[in-house]
């Protein structure tokens, strides 16, 4: 083993999203958003649940500064719910929903914690959705007067403004296969979709820009999907090449290089003819930024059919990308956590080192990474990683979660981040998915992704072995690698 050692100025951080910890739905002027209203539909959520309670962060925000102060991370990741601030269409500012994100921040620079914040992370208004949500261009223009009114709100608060939190997922499993809110599953919405959502960003980038100036860090947060040819074969080539293109490149194009890549007009006209696309629009989605976040989970190895399917209209909970009539996904190898997702650290290094070599001048961010097992809380037992140092700083309520598998993926994907370091990738911070266990989307609380437990009966937090080891890791700035 070797030890790395990260520069000084490398950012450690820990993420969540509004939707997802604060509950306190009903709660000073917040309306619905789309994921209030999904949820009430009935089999869609795993277990029944909603985000109404979640982790009480509205409440509990102190609570939980003080973890990240234990924790020692520079920075958190969290994200607004724009329900809060606009509660009704056209509608005034909700003052008491700005004052809790002041209330926030505030607490969290107090603590020398930077606020990273991601101006949308899924919620939605529902009186938006109710209009066609991001299949309306207004939609855009919404979100840039949302934009515009944090900026002028938050101010210089904000370390980093991040305009989206995975479109990919807004666009293809909202609207694709409708398995997240608002549950629609019609191909050519979800590419219109995938059009505003670029607009909005753009918009939005302006409009921090127009309120803050030119130093305003403005990034963006994709969840690239990491797509492995089996062979060398042309087939199977071209199948990472389709599934990148509609994945990918329908986001990074437009955002990074003002264009979208011709094929992708070409293999979807079945679906779309495009006509969402107005002059000037990808002047506007084109913005500088100051960092490009990613976030990264697993990969998918994919080869090309023999035979290409014959295209399909999209189905509710099938596949949420279109234009794959030519991939094909291979079963997946390996231990795979309790999402059923592999474990491929390589993946994260080769990313990250193929991102910096395309746009060497773009610095990047691992903004989510992190694996949900099946936990067990112990009773009264000392803490099992080695090395680490329970003080007097770390309360465990006499409990505590043994969980290896997660520190062994925590361990391999800091790793895989320091190999793409070394071979000269532009990485300048890592933030932990997640700081708590948290409401996972139509997973309800069945699939727990914390570095830290919750209790949701009485909504206690407990340390677990994954906590106090990325606590050393922030603590060292270093991680062992393997030589090999």
């Amino acid at each position: 083993m070797k030890r790395y050692e990260f520069l000084n100025r490398f950012i450690w951080g820990a993420a969540t999203a509004s939707y997802q910890v604060e509950g306190a739905i009903h709660e000073d002027g917040r309306t619905p958003s789309i994921w209030d209203t999904f949820c009430e539909r009935p089999g869609v959520i795993s277990d029944g649940s909603s985000g109404a309670e979640a982790c009480d962060q509205y409440h509990r925000y102190a609570e939980d500064i003080e973890l990240m102060k234990k924790l020692g991370i520079d920075a958190y990741r969290l994200s607004v719910a724009w329900p809060r601030i606009f509660p009704e269409l056209g509608g005034k500012v909700n003052q008491k929903g700005v004052d809790y994100y002041l209330r926030l921040l505030d607490a969290l620079r107090d603590a020398d914690i930077k606020p990273v914040v991601t101006m949308y992370h899924w919620d939605l208004p529902q009186y938006l959705e109710d209009r066609g949500g991001w299949t309306n261009r207004d939609t855009s223009k919404r979100y840039a007067d949302y934009a515009e009114t944090l900026a002028k709100a938050f101010g210089d608060r904000v370390d980093i403004w991040t305009t989206f939190n995975e479109p990919w997922c807004s666009a293809y499993l909202g609207y694709g296969n409708g398995i997240h809110a608002p549950g629609i599953a019609d191909y050519g919405k979800a590419l219109d979709a995938v059009h505003h959502l670029n607009l909005a960003h753009g918009l939005g980038a302006q409009a921090v820009h127009g309120v803050l100036g030119d130093q305003a860090n403005i990034s963006v947060t994709l969840n690239l999907a990491v797509h492995i040819a089996q062979s060398d074969s042309e087939a199977d080539i071209a199948a990472k090449r389709r599934a990148d293109l509609i994945s990918n490149e329908v986001f990074l194009g437009p955002m990074l290089e003002g264009r979208y890549d011709p094929e992708i007009f070409e293999v979807t006209a079945q679906d779309s003819d495009w006509s969402c696309i107005q002059e000037s629009d990808l002047e506007i989605i084109h913005q500088p930024l100051h960092s490009l976040g990613l976030n990264y989970y697993a990969t998918t190895h994919v080869q090309g059919l023999e035979t290409p399917k014959q295209h399909t209209a999209a189905v509710w909970g099938e596949n949420p990308v279109p234009a794959q009539e030519i991939v094909d996904v291979l079963p997946l190898e390996g231990e795979l956590t309790a999402m059923g997702w592999n474990q491929e650290p390589e993946g994260l290094t080769n990313t990250l080192v193929e991102l910096s070599k395309r746009f060497p001048d773009l610095p990047l961010m691992v903004t989510e990474n992190g694996s949900a097992w099946d936990d067990d809380v112990s009773e009264g037992e000392a803490v099992s990683i080695e090395g680490a140092n329970a003080e007097s700083d770390i309360e465990t309520h006499g409990k505590i979660v043994h969980d290896p598998k997660r520190v062994a993926y925590l361990n391999a994907h800091v790793g895989a981040v320091a190999k793409a370091l070394q071979q000269g990738a532009n990485v300048i911070g890592y933030f932990a998915w997640s700081l708590l266990d948290n409401f996972e989307w139509s997973f309800g609380y069945t699939k727990r992704f914390g570095i830290i437990r919750v209790d949701y009966d009485t909504q206690v937090r407990i340390w677990k072995d994954s906590g106090l080891r990325y606590r050393e890791i922030v603590h060292d700035n270093a991680i062992e690698l393997d030589e090999a």
